[in-house]
């Protein structure tokens, strides 16, 4: 104190005006600090009082409330079981990922008598998948191509929906790296073969919809979806519309000088087939609760309808009659609803023919899940 009790009065003058200074910049610091709590409490208050809960959202305004009870009417009127054979999980969403080994056959039978047997070379894929109440949406990924092998690729992205009343899929299966010939059976004698057949390009996909007659008491999504639980066992018939085209693409000239398939003549070692497909579907599905928290469920469908389009003929569009059949195995357990594990089998049969031949595709695929559900609000 005394040194500054000393010092010239100008130079007081000026420490003087910089301590004030200084003070006042740390009451503004304080000042500014005290104020950035004060918002991010009431921030904190704003986002604690911010809930996306159906009574909460029909708070905010008439059309908010609107939009809540014609929700609740819609998932009353679609989506309501008899709580004593199916019920929810409790939650919202699941997740799964799941591993899938398919297969495809063709079968060609020629009015000659001479026959063709094939069998594509396996593939496995990699999928995730997310479902939100009645939607499923996901995407597979090749192995064999993340690996370096094979670029064949199945159900690349795919899309299901399924309520009590009934359901919706979407799928696709393509086949462009090859099969091995198994048989061919000319002039009455057949001879077991193993060979490798590169000419093929087959594209098929399908939209499915049907209809649930014992939506109360059988839930197709508890064996196939996820999304719900069956707890007693029950069954339902349902019914509904298949659509689906075929883009077939087989050139047999490289047989021609190895092993000749005595395919027709008007072929001249091609076979094209493009159409498109409108069928009615029948079907039966069974639910098997065996034991708590398992379900067994086999279900089989057979579709009658037109196909349009043409063989080796672009010029020569032609309506005929079309037939599939699509089975289906699943065997589901739920571990304390919020882990579940699956196992889906599916085969599909489709029917090809003309005066010439005919020629009967099979499709077969077994797929293994493991899931969680959870909410996100």
């Amino acid at each position: 104190m005394s040194t500054i009790s000393n010092m010239p009065e100008s130079i007081r003058k000026i420490l003087n005006r910089s301590t004030a200074s200084a003070c006042r910049r740390k009451s503004l610091v304080r000042c500014i600090s005290v104020v950035l709590l004060l918002l991010a409490a009431s921030g904190a208050t704003q986002a604690r009082a911010l809930s996306l809960k159906l009574d909460s959202i029909a708070e905010w305004g008439k059309f908010p409330r609107f939009c809540v009870n014609t929700y609740r009417w819609g998932s009353n009127f679609f989506n309501s079981y008899d709580s004593t054979y199916v019920e929810g999980s409790g939650k919202l969403f699941n997740v799964k990922s799941h591993v899938e080994s398919w297969t495809d056959t063709y079968d060609f039978r020629f009015q000659n008598g001479s026959r063709m047997d094939m069998l594509s070379h396996p593939t496995t894929s990699l999928g995730f998948y997310l479902t939100y109440m009645a939607v499923s949406v996901g995407y597979d990924m090749n192995m064999g191509r993340l690996f370096g092998g094979e670029s064949r690729a199945r159900q690349k992205f795919n899309f299901q929906f399924n309520c009590s009343l009934f359901a919706v899929d979407y799928y696709f299966i393509h086949n462009d790296v090859g099969t091995t010939i198994r048989s061919i059976t000319t002039n009455n004698e057949s001879e077991k073969l193993n060979l490798d057949f590169s000419g093929i390009d087959t594209r098929m996909w399908g939209v499915d919809l049907y209809y649930f007659f014992n939506h109360k008491h059988y839930s197709q999504a508890a064996a196939f979806a996820y999304s719900k639980i069956q707890k007693r066992s029950s069954g339902s018939p349902y019914a509904g519309l298949s659509f689906w085209g075929q883009d077939y693409k087989f050139d047999f000239q490289e047989l021609a000088d190895i092993k000749d398939p005595d395919t027709p003549i008007s072929w001249n070692y091609k076979y094209n087939v493009k159409n498109k497909n409108y069928a009615f579907k029948v079907g039966y599905g069974y639910n098997w609760v065996f034991k708590p928290g398992f379900a067994l469920c086999v279900s089989e469908a057979p579709s009658i309808g037109i196909r349009v389009g043409y063989i080796n003929n672009p010029n020569d569009k032609r309506t005929t009659l079309s037939l599939i059949n699509r089975a289906r195995l699943s065997l589901v357990y739920n571990h304390k609803k919020r882990w579940f594990f699956g196992f889906v089998g599916n085969f599909d049969a489709n029917l090809i023919y003309d005066k010439e031949h005919t020629l009967i595709s099979n499709n077969l695929t077994f797929d293994f899940s493991a899931g969680y559900r959870f909410n996100i609000w």
